[in-house]
């Protein structure tokens, strides 16, 4: 079970400062998830992009699995102190990813957003991610 390091901070009375730096450490987390987003997003799709990665696939893990980890592992870290559990922040990482791959992959291989079906998922995406961070 998660401790909750943060509640510590809330009993008595609140803090503006404190409330302030939270919103800070999940703003960062969600930048943190979504570059590890992005990042895995490139690893997995530069080979149909670029020649020099399709000519090197056996590199492309290599060069990209350390910062994907860093960045995932940091990002879960600031969100899980923060929200105080699990779930949480792993429904705002699922929200977060749904936002990269529509974009990429309409920059990079012309596959449209606008499909019904797709923004329909951005759209909970977003809805998802707003639950996980308004909702306390």
């Amino acid at each position: 079970m998660l401790e909750k390091p943060l509640l510590n901070m809330y009993i008595g009375r609140e803090r503006e400062k404190d409330k302030i730096t939270m919103t800070l450490k999940l703003s960062l987390a969600c930048t943190l998830i979504l570059c590890g987003h992005i990042v895995a997003w490139y690893a997995t799709y530069s080979q149909f992009i670029w020649t020099w990665c399709r000519d090197n696939i056996v590199l492309i893990p290599l060069l990209f699995a350390v910062p994907t980890s860093y960045l995932f592992i940091f990002g879960m870290k600031f969100a899980v102190e923060e929200m105080g559990d699990a779930w949480g922040p792993r429904l705002l990482g699922f929200g977060l990813s749904y936002l990269v791959f529509p974009f990429l992959t309409y920059w990079y291989f012309g596959e449209s957003v606008l499909e019904p079906k797709t923004l329909v998922c951005v759209l909970l995406s977003f809805v998802i991610i707003a639950i996980q961070v308004f909702w306390k």
